[in-house]
């Protein structure tokens, strides 16, 4: 059978054991090949949008919709899917979809003045010429247009969106939407344009219907969703008439997650109507719909349907939940609206299989399912994408899969992309090549079957006496605090037991950004904030996570403390380092501490740690600490800059044997650091853009393998707040 997500933890154990990944022979794999910010077609400084995407039909060159911009942008697309910006071409409005036949770019374009005064038009762009050689006018606001596939006709919806700030926001708010129809003979300029009235079909406002998405089957029909109606139409195109239509209809989930409170619980239960956004044909008689959600609803699923009859025949319950869980992307702060946000879908066939791509927006994931069976969906894997994904675009004739994701906010160094994935058929071992596929770190199921929570992974260790098994935290954008224990010879590494860590017999809340493992417990670092008057704090447990100790820095020291603090733990001998992340009152400049804390006396001390140079507009910090033998400590120092702007993100060597350490005050002494890794590299090795925030470190396999010590790093994804929210594993090798 496919690979489901839930059996990837199988599969990276029959992995260990020489035996098949759990991949049936042909089916495929989506690999990331690259990822382009698309402001590459304008500048760094300026907000563009990546939206809705086509392809030539050489699978060549990619358009897409940049509605900020009011324009279409161009990517050729090269050897094994690699992007190059083309340039983009104005379209006088807001770009809301686009699809291409032949060498014209169809573009659907806003130019409503207003809610109540929706206007737009049909803009064709030759793509020989870069240039706009006819407009249609299409009576209102445009939202999807889909070509059909011999190319007589085009299907534009127009939605002639509601105003959600008035009133409830709900339906109806007239001018209602209808689908036009575009016939496409001869010239551009002499095509013809109906309208095909949805009016009178839906239960929920009739009068009303909002068109959200258009795709066209083998036959020339368009299944048109209603999405704030929760109807589904068919339209015969030739005809131009309805020739059926149904309710979306409701669905109950049980083991959603839907408590926005910072700890994933799939424990709770949604019903409502599914109210779809996008939709596919996954046959000339079956339509797939991505369940979004609007006004009255949302089920977290994607649907199949019976376009005869408007029977479900398949639902995907809480896979798409489970899936962003276990790949360590579910937006907590979205579990109590939509969670991971179905939105998009896509379908093709590559080869002998035929694949549908489920985008789910708040999660910035792709499912992927083969759907060779239309009425049994599996499965296959997940692929993280940029923020917000909206645009899925199979090249099949590629062999790819190209990725529109939209968020864009230059302050914040998240851009709107473009992204290819590369179907492979390789085997498990050269699919998995070191740190270049995703996942690279999923979970295992807990306690009660549902996949364990994680994410925002902020310190590592390895465990004393098991070369395969480190340990993880993660920081305050999860509670309660725990302790995750990880496969680190499985491939990808897996999250397999968690423990929660308890103080006075409850759940312990701190914002931990490192561990290092011993044989009776765990050494925490618990990062303070001066602005909220939390403190530093060093954390002893016990082997089950009890605390048994909490110890503060001297009153004059913790007195210069800054927001960057505690970042990092190791013991080395009969002493606990911590490594504090930036400069604080006492520091020179360009440096941070490593603090010194002996358990037998009580005693802290003090020594200086130089930093590399801050990119422009950016900061370097330090953010793990491990221990490598022989008095020396391995040390993980990184910029907060993403993408481009990343250039600081290394691994270096200090003997904190060769100096000694100072009490507070004193005059610290400065470490000398000798370069050991750039993990630049390894972060660009999966396609994806360079996220900021390497912050786990460990030495793992060491004692009991000689030689086969391995340093492996995971990546914080900031619990997906105005990031990726990719988890990523690191590989690095001996260091």
């Amino acid at each position: 059978m496919a690979l489901l997500a839930s059996s990837l933890v199988a599969a990276a154990d029959a992995d260990r054991a020489g035996t098949s990944d759990g991949i049936r022979p042909g089916e495929g794999w989506f690999q990331r090949v690259t990822t382009m910010p698309v402001y590459e077609n304008s500048s760094a400084d300026e907000e563009t949008v990546a939206e809705i995407a086509a392809v030539t039909g050489d699978g060549r060159t990619a358009v897409y919709t940049d509605s900020s911009g009011e324009r279409l942008g161009l990517a050729g697309i090269g050897a094994r899917g690699h992007l190059t910006p083309l340039g983009t071409v104005d379209v006088d409005g807001e770009p809301t979809s686009v699809d291409v036949v032949g060498e014209y770019a169809l573009v659907a374009v806003d130019r409503s003045e207003s809610f109540i005064e929706p206007s737009g038009a049909l803009v064709v762009v030759d793509l020989s010429t870069r240039s706009a050689v006819a407009e249609h006018d299409l009576g209102g606001q445009p939202d999807a247009v889909d070509i059909s596939g011999d190319g007589r006709f085009a299907a534009i919806a127009i939605e002639n969106e509601r105003d959600e700030d008035l009133g409830d926001g709900g339906l109806p708010q007239l001018p209602a939407g209808y689908l036009s129809v575009v016939d496409l003979d001869g010239d551009p300029g002499e095509w013809t344009v109906r309208r095909v009235e949805l009016t009178g079909l839906a239960d929920v406002a009739p009068e009303d219907p909002e068109p959200e998405y258009v795709a066209i089957n083998g036959r020339n029909e368009a299944v048109v969703t209603l999405q704030e109606n929760n109807h589904i139409a068919i339209v015969d195109l030739a005809a131009g008439e309805v020739r059926g239509h149904f309710s979306a209809g409701t669905d109950t989930l049980d083991g959603v997650d839907t408590v926005d409170d910072g700890r994933i619980a799939p424990d709770g239960s949604i019903s409502g109507p599914r109210e779809p956004d996008a939709v596919a044909w996954l046959d000339d008689d079956t339509i797939g719909t991505a369940d979004e959600g609007d006004w009255r609803g949302g089920t977290r699923t994607w649907t199949a349907f019976d376009a005869r009859t408007g029977e479900v025949v398949f639902s995907s319950g809480t896979e798409l939940e489970d899936l962003a869980i276990r790949h360590g992307q579910y937006p907590d702060h979205r579990a109590d609206n939509k969670g991971a946000e179905p939105e998009g879908i896509a379908v093709a066939e590559y080869g002998r299989h035929r694949y549908a791509f489920v985008g789910l927006e708040r999660a910035n994931l792709v499912a992927v399912y083969n759907v060779d069976d239309p009425h049994a969906p599996e499965l296959v894997h997940g692929l993280p994408t940029g923020v917000a994904p909206e645009g899925l675009l199979p090249v099949p004739q590629r062999k790819l899969l190209l990725v529109a994701s939209e968020e864009d906010d230059a302050g914040d160094g998240m851009r709107s992309s473009l992204a290819t994935y590369r179907l492979t058929h390789a085997s498990h071992a050269s699919r998995l090549e070191r740190n270049a596929a995703a996942p690279s770190i999923i979970s295992a199921d807990g306690d009660g079957g549902a996949p364990i929570g994680f994410g925002a992974l902020s310190g590592l260790s390895a465990v004393p006496g098991d070369a395969g098994r480190a340990v993880a935290v993660t920081d305050n954008a999860y509670q309660p605090s725990r302790i995750l224990t990880v496969d680190v010879e499985a491939v990808p590494a897996v999250v397999e037991a968690e423990q929660v860590i308890t103080r006075d017999s409850e759940p312990a809340d701190y914002d931990l950004e490192a561990v290092a493992a011993v044989d009776d417990g765990y050494w925490l670092a618990s990062e303070g904030n001066p602005a909220d008057g939390t403190e530093n704090l060093l954390v002893r447990t016990d082997a089950d996570g009890v605390v048994q100790d909490e110890v503060s820095l001297p009153a004059e020291v913790a007195a210069g403390a800054v927001r960057f603090g505690f970042e990092g733990v190791a013991v080395q001998g009969e002493h606990v380092w911590v490594a504090i992340q930036r400069e604080w009152a006492d520091n020179e400049p360009g440096q941070a501490t490593l603090a010194r804390y002996t358990p037998a006396t009580g005693e802290w001390a003090f020594a200086a740690y130089p930093l590399d140079g801050a990119p422009d507009g950016g900061w370097v910090g330090l953010s793990d600490l491990t221990a490598a033998g022989g008095g020396e400590l391995l040390v993980l120092e990184r910029d907060n800059q993403r993408a481009a702007s990343a250039e600081v993100k290394m691994v270096y060597r200090v003997d904190v044997s060769a100096v000694s350490p100072v009490p507070a005050g004193a005059a610290k002494p400065v470490l000398a650091k000798e370069p050991v890794l750039d993990l630049l590299p390894a972060l660009r090795a999966g396609g994806g853009e360079v996220p900021d925030k390497p912050e786990g470190l460990a030495l793992v396999g060491g004692p009991g393998r000689p030689g086969r010590a391995e340093l492996v790093a995971v990546v914080d994804n900031d619990g997906l707040d105005d990031a990726t929210g990719e988890s990523i594993f690191l590989r690095l090798g001996r260091p």
